[in-house]
């Protein structure tokens, strides 16, 4: 028996990437039921496909920011696990809906659980909130210095659900995974990563593009292990009250990515095209997650090449050509006007 054992879960943010691998691996415990909260800005019915087939989960339309909605979502629940949010490239170009979305909503929904009695609140920030590394691995007493507003959101988020903690013991965790990828992962518009959007325009038989020198890197963690290693933190009690980030510990450039990419499609023919430096451009993530294995006995368990190799075949097999995938890629996708990803 676990602390999700006969629970009532809610999920913000539910049909979008994490989100809805997080209700999937939910579906692998023994909860009672799981509330799913979208407004599909970014996430997808399609991501919800065979979670909504389970009698247990049940999806409502809405904004999280909504609180009347909201306020009916938290009513009864055990846990709150909360996910919505949006992306670093939509900061760039709407700031203060981002802020908005990110910062504020969480302080209210965090208000809405405490005083509706919830028994446990999963605040999932982001490893943007430190900015580039200073040193490396980074832990969590790592300086936080974000290079965006959509950091900057995440990180007063974060301090919003240290303070419910800190001022009236409310049973807040904050989990900082950093760059999550596989199944389900945007390309799409200002919600595009760097790694699906390279397989779309490597498929589309198109270069795949290096911004600025490519030396850049991020701490790629497949999105299942993502998923178990939240579920595991809401599980462990000794996490309350703590911010543990959630990494594999290793870092790959995007330059290294790219080729990765290329080999694994078989077009290492495919010179990359390389274009200016980014704006808010991280320089370099690599998490130090032996606090996340202490609380919990949790590993990572899929190797970057082989999760790379998974999603390329997923996107293979989308119903979707390559060529239409790239349509909506937004190469300039922080720019005003890149769009918010999946409608």
């Amino acid at each position: 028996m676990t602390r999700l054992s006969g629970a009532v879960v809610l999920v913000t943010g539910g049909a979008g990437f994490i989100g809805s691998h997080l209700v999937d691996a939910l579906l692998d415990t023994d909860v009672a039921e799981v509330r799913v909260v979208d407004n599909f800005a970014t996430g997808s019915r399609a991501n919800l496909a065979s979670a909504l087939r389970d009698p247990r989960v049940h999806l409502a339309e809405h904004d999280a920011r909504d609180q009347v909605a909201m306020a009916r979502a938290v009513a009864g629940a055990d846990v709150v696990f909360h996910l919505a949010c949006l992306g670093v490239r939509h900061s760039l170009h709407d700031p203060r809906e981002n802020h908005d979305v990110n910062a504020t909503m969480t302080l209210d929904l965090l208000e809405l659980a405490r005083h509706r009695g919830v028994g446990r609140f999963v605040h999932v920030s982001s490893s943007e909130v430190y900015g580039s590394a200073q040193y490396a691995p980074m832990d969590e007493g790592h300086p936080t210095f974000p290079e965006t507003v959509y950091g900057g959101a995440k990180l007063a988020g974060e301090a919003y659900a240290r303070a419910a903690f800190r001022t009236h013991g409310f049973p807040v965790t904050v989990v900082r995974p950093f760059n999550a990828y596989g199944p389900r992962s945007h390309f799409e518009g200002d919600s595009g990563e760097v790694l699906p959007r390279t397989i779309v325009r490597v498929l589309a038989g198109e270069p795949p593009i290096v911004y600025g020198d490519g030396k850049q890197s991020r701490d790629f963690t497949h999105v299942t292990d993502t998923a178990r290693a939240i579920i595991a933190l809401a599980e462990s009690d000794e996490s309350i009250g703590l911010t543990v980030n959630v990494g594999s510990g290793s870092d790959v450039t995007i330059n290294r990515l790219a080729d990765i990419v290329r080999a694994a499609a078989g077009r290492e023919d495919l010179a990359v095209l390389r274009l200016d430096p980014r704006p808010g451009d991280v320089r370099r993530l690599l998490a130090e997650s032996s606090l996340l294995g202490r609380l919990t006995d949790f590993a990572p368990r899929v190797p970057f090449d082989e999760g790379v190799r998974d999603l390329l075949a997923h996107m293979r097999a989308s119903e979707s050509s390559p060529a239409e995938m790239l349509s909506q890629v937004a190469e300039r996708n922080w720019a005003v006007g890149a769009g918010a990803g999946r409608g």
